[in-house]
């Protein structure tokens, strides 16, 4: 079937602007983005250097920790994508987390956050901004009785992840949106798990969208990348200096390597999407499950909101496999396709056990009240045949 889907800031359809948007040739041609291997640029008069520090043209370059044509055709190809005004590429998707929250802030500003978050995602919030005076408040991202509780006059920021990690608690985007500019706040999404692909997390209200480019964007497990999303004034006046002046800004060569997981974004979270439901409606009612969490399923919490908000349920499922851990590891360790790594959004399919990895700094009361038990394992669905990957599936199952 073809995709008609058109963003606002393009007349072109998703799968062209993922292709071709953004492109810059140089004098000889290339079919292929250039590769901009350099990190300075030079000037032809002592004037035209001055006056490129006064004010960097749209197609002029100083310093590759300032910008890079190729991680610029990188940021004008996503933020197309996104539907965004401008975007900054950044080293890893943690310094995308890292740099919007810490541009934006200082000392006596108030925070808010889902509770349920990414590890390195609560450090940020919890270690970092505290200790530089920052107020940061928690709440239960599903509940907006909460969230308007803690939004205050004077909150600052409010960051949530789409979807929550593991566990895949989904946000209210539109109702949080409303109670933080009703109170003159910022949103910031973190939307890895529901991609620019299923999710328009600006049309639904946030102000900031945030990927960690590791996941979907590369998708092929080959480099690290992030990137920030919003308005221009945003993004260079608030965003930019902090960027630049920190280091946080991505390799010229892995934003190449971003540049081509984008051609074929579209098609690969598609499928990817495809398998991760069928493989959660098959597991449904397994008898060595305890639950299956997938947000395309009926019985989840957040169903109908997921179905407004996005496409499809995502390309990850979680399950929790009664036994705790030691039944968790057995499986882990039998399956033979998905491959136990921490990563996701990878054309391999990925196992984790979030318990004793990527959430393994969590105290157990913490862990317990985020439903991030002993026997959870998250799923991440590459492109490998789904029957494939649900006959791996059920035969370690058979060893819980």
């Amino acid at each position: 079937m073809a995709d008609d889907t058109r963003r606002p800031n393009s007349s072109r359809a998703t799968r062209t602007d993922l292709v071709h948007a953004g492109t810059r040739r140089s004098q000889y041609g290339e079919v292929s983005e250039s590769l901009f291997l350099t990190q300075g640029f030079v000037y032809e008069t002592a004037e035209q250097a001055q006056a490129r520090f006064i004010e960097i043209g749209p197609d002029e370059f100083i310093y590759a920790r300032y910008g890079n044509p190729t991680v610029a055709m990188f940021e004008e190809r996503i933020a197309t994508l996104e539907g965004a005004e401008d975007a900054f590429a950044t080293a890893s998707g943690m310094a995308a987390v890292s740099g919007a929250l810490m541009s934006l802030l200082r000392a006596g500003d108030h925070v808010v956050a889902s509770r349920a978050l990414f590890g390195s995602c609560l450090y940020i919030l919890e270690d970092v901004l505290t200790r530089f005076g920052v107020e940061v408040s928690f709440v239960d991202g599903t509940d907006l009785a909460q969230w308007q509780g803690a939004i205050r006059p004077d909150t600052k920021a409010v960051f949530i992840e789409a979807i929550s990690n593991p566990t895949l608690e989904v946000i209210d985007i539109r109702a949080v949106a409303e109670l933080a500019h009703a109170n003159g706040a910022l949103l910031l999404v973190d939307n890895v798990f529901a991609t620019p692909i299923l999710q328009r997390s600006l049309d639904l209200g946030a102000d900031v969208v945030i990927y960690s480019a590791t996941k979907h964007i590369d998708g092929q497990g080959r480099v690290l990348g992030g990137v920030v999303l919003g308005s221009r004034e945003y993004i260079r006046k608030t965003l930019e200096p902090y960027m630049k002046h920190t280091g946080g800004s991505m390799s010229p060569f892995n934003a190449w390597v971003l540049l081509k997981g984008m051609e074929t974004l579209d098609l690969r979270v598609r499928a990817q999407a495809a398998t991760a439901t069928h493989l959660a409606q098959s597991l449904q009612g397994h008898e060595k499950l305890s639950r299956v969490i997938h947000p395309g399923l009926g019985d989840h919490p957040q169903a109908d909101l997921a179905a407004s908000q996005m496409e499809t349920g995502g390309t990850v499922l979680s399950i929790e496999i009664a036994g705790g851990e030691e039944a968790a590891f057995r499986v882990l360790n039998a399956l033979e396709i998905f491959t136990i790594s921490n990563n996701l959004g990878d054309a391999k399919s990925i196992a984790t056990h979030p318990a004793t990895t990527t959430h393994q700094r969590l105290p157990e009361d913490q862990k317990a009240e985020l439903g991030i038990t002993p026997g959870l394992v998250r799923l991440s669905c590459g492109l490998e045949d789904m029957n494939d990957l649900l006959a791996d599936l059920t035969g370690a199952l058979e060893l819980a």
